[in-house]
């Protein structure tokens, strides 16, 4: 699904992304060589990169 209309950011690319910067969305548009235009999808992407992180965290104490 695309999260991002403006830049065609997928949320699997999201995910991925999540475990390879610690940043808000922002961050995570530039870490994938884009940035917000609108920004009506940045509280979604900043939800999908706290899920995918915390998902992460209970993987690893498990």
């Amino acid at each position: 699904m695309y999260i991002c209309i403006c830049n065609a950011i997928r949320e699997t690319e999201l995910r991925r992304v999540a475990q390879k910067t610690n940043g808000d969305a922002e961050a995570a548009y530039a870490c994938l060589g884009k940035r917000p235009n609108c920004g009506q999808c940045l509280a979604d992407a900043e939800a999908i990169l706290f899920e995918e992180r915390e998902l992460s965290c209970e993987t690893v104490a498990a």
